[in-house]
């Protein structure tokens, strides 16, 4: 894979504010990338500096081998930035004719809006579209150049869960082609249908990159749910980190009527095999890995708490 964008070592600080922190980040052609953190991580200023709007404090940014400042490596990429104001009185079509006409090798009006769904609005003027029809116009005009590389920050923010499809869609289309494709979301569901690799930042710094069943894998501790008379037993079996009763006011290190409860594990076959073996009855046994969203939480930051109808404890308690 050729690498088309980098950052070594980079640090932006923002007067006193340290917005990325020494980030190393290579981005290989042939991928989709999903760039995650809370607000103020420093997501946007890393694209803000691949896309040579803002320069490193220190450290080496590179777009296409050049200077991301250089218009001629910026030919070859596309962006769409969390806010993009369209001229109001130019209708949708002439707005991708305008941008299209900056490129050589650009993707037919008509083309464009069947894919990213607005091929109804083509004579519409921008000024009289929702904000989720002037979101995809905006993602659109990432791609009417062709760019090797995309850089889409909070893409489907304000679309509906149809528009949101169509989009996800549309930009698996677009990598199936050959565009690399970095997005940044506060929609966890959004990486995970779209991303094979996955940044977490946090503080300004890097603090997961790896594929992502590797982030997943990150959390550690497998969810076993069951149902069981004897969730004190079950809780007291080798190898259970925490458990979250289903029934508010049922302790489940106690005896007492069958009710539900997860397990969190970290070996969850091990586990299973204990359970049959020590003879428990339990029925209604589901198990299944971390969520990104868990993961998200378990890098960032502290879990969350635990839902007021629930009751959490840990083993032995």
């Amino acid at each position: 894979m050729t690498t088309l964008a980098s950052l070594e070592h980079v640090t932006r600080r923002y007067g006193a504010v340290t917005a990325v922190d020494d980030v190393t980040l290579h981005i290989e052609s042939g991928t989709i990338l999903g760039l995650l953190g809370p607000n103020g991580a420093g997501k946007t200023t890393v694209i803000s500096l691949l896309q040579g709007l803002r320069t490193a404090t220190s450290g080496t940014v590179r777009l296409f081998g050049g200077d991301p400042a250089d218009a001629a490596g910026r030919s070859h990429l596309g962006s769409t930035p969390q806010e993009t104001a369209l001229p109001a009185t130019l209708r949708v079509g002439e707005v991708v004719d305008f941008v299209g006409a900056h490129f050589e090798h650009r993707v037919p009006t008509a083309e464009l809006a069947r894919e990213f769904g607005f091929d109804g609005l083509l004579r519409r003027q921008t000024g009289s579209l929702s904000g989720g029809q002037k979101r995809r116009l905006s993602v659109a005009l990432a791609f009417v150049g062709r760019p090797k590389l995309v850089l889409l920050d909070e893409p489907t923010t304000g679309l509906d869960v149809e528009a949101r499809c169509t989009l996800w869609a549309a930009l698996t289309s677009q990598h199936e082609r050959g565009a690399t494709i970095v997005v940044t979301s506060h929609y966890l569901e959004e990486i995970e249908a779209l991303a094979q690799r996955v940044v977490v930042m946090g503080e300004g710094r890097v603090l997961a990159d790896d594929s992502l069943s590797g982030v997943l894998e990150r959390v550690g501790l497998a969810r076993v749910r069951l149902e069981s008379s004897e969730l004190g037993r079950v809780a007291a079996l080798p190898g259970v980190d925490r458990v979250e009763s289903d029934r508010a006011g049922v302790d489940p290190a106690g005896a007492g009527d069958a009710t539900s409860a997860t397990f969190f594990v970290r070996d969850p076959d091990a586990f299973v095999t204990a359970l049959v073996r020590s003879g428990i009855a339990f029925r209604g046994l589901g198990v299944r890995g971390a969520t990104l969203e868990e993961a998200f939480l378990s890098l960032t930051g502290p879990p969350p708490a635990p839902p007021s109808a629930a009751t959490s404890v840990r083993k032995g308690f």
